[in-house]
């Protein structure tokens, strides 16, 4: 890093245009890799490790015999011929690699080779503003739908420092900007955001820290006092709800939020709920990522309109996402 702000480097894994979900208007959602919590719902696994991560899409693979371009660029002999298997779109058989995950370091060369792209390289450094000069390119949209910049993670707070002069960057071209966080973050991270974000989009993912910390690895102290201190500066926040079977859905935890959200008072603009999915398994047999996931069926619509409604009881206005 240098004294100059504008060149702090940043690690980020995905830029999401016309994003509608992250905030007011159309967005422009800038996701951040790393993140000190590991739930056990997480549809993001890659946005977890700070590092770059070598991704493979096996229903891309050509296979070793018509491609093969991977095997013989690896320094490391991390990739090798694997299982034999029938390609969905063609119904052919071809025997697909395997990777040795102990042995890659990640540097790219295989993805570089990869003409289909079945590999790639999760994780790109950016400079402020190199990473402001590709937003603004969407302003028009921001402009016309009253729009803006999400800054998500992972947890962008995590690189704090590159999170913080985004936010001032943008700011200096007037441009709104949400940081999408867990609140899991030193106080006075929290605090400096402040001046330079227009909305928080804020985490709440249990009211009871043991509960909160057997699901995630972290008790929720922190975050409940962060959130307070939001509150009372002012500044305007969105509540993120995630409604996660057997963990977050009973409706004495939502009276439990729904009570904590009042309290923070006028500052809570609206209470978006998050039903439970399984979307992001894939994501994880992409990295041979091999975790203790939550496996349930998504909450029923009158399990997620009963947890609304108890919202709605304590005066809260309610989006369901």
């Amino acid at each position: 890093m240098t004294d100059n702000n504008n060149e702090i480097t940043g690690k980020v894994y995905d830029i999401q245009g016309f994003s509608v979900h992250d905030g007011p208007g159309i967005r422009t959602t800038v996701f951040l890799k790393g993140c000190p919590l590991r739930c056990r719902w997480c549809h993001s696994p890659e946005s977890q490790q700070f590092l770059d991560q070598l991704v493979w899409m096996a229903i891309k693979c050509r296979g070793v015999k018509e491609c093969g371009k991977c095997l013989t660029v690896c320094p490391n002999d991390a990739i090798a011929p694997g299982k034999i298997t029938t390609q969905p779109s063609t119904n052919a058989e071809i025997q697909q690699i395997y990777i040795e995950r102990y042995k890659c370091d990640n540097c790219g060369r295989c993805a570089k080779a990869c003409h289909s792209k079945a590999l790639d390289i999760c994780g790109k450094d950016w400079t402020v503003e190199e990473l402001t000069q590709r937003l603004l390119r969407d302003k028009p949209y921001y402009e016309h739908s009253g729009g803006g910049v999400t800054i998500s993670g992972g947890e962008a707070l995590s690189q704090f420092e590159f999170t913080l002069a985004l936010l001032k960057r943008l700011k200096n071209e007037s441009t709104h900007t949400a940081l999408d966080t867990t609140g899991f973050a030193p106080a006075g991270h929290i605090l400096a955001t402040i001046p330079y974000t227009d909305l928080f989009l804020y985490d709440l993912k249990h009211m009871d820290s043991d509960m909160h910390e057997k699901m995630t690895g972290a008790p929720n102290g922190l975050i409940l006092s962060n959130a307070r201190a939001i509150a009372e500066n002012g500044a305007l926040i969105q509540i993120r709800m995630p409604i996660i079977p057997m963990f977050s859905d009973s409706e004495e935890n939502a009276r439990s939020t729904a009570e904590f959200c009042r309290e923070l008072g006028a500052s809570v603009s609206v209470v978006q709920l998050l039903p439970y999915h399984n979307l992001g398994v894939m994501k994880y047999q992409r990295l041979d990522h091999n975790a203790a996931l939550v496996e349930a069926a998504p909450p029923t619509e009158e399990k997620i309109e009963r947890i609304k409604s108890i919202f709605e009881g304590y005066g809260l206005p309610v989006i369901i996402h």
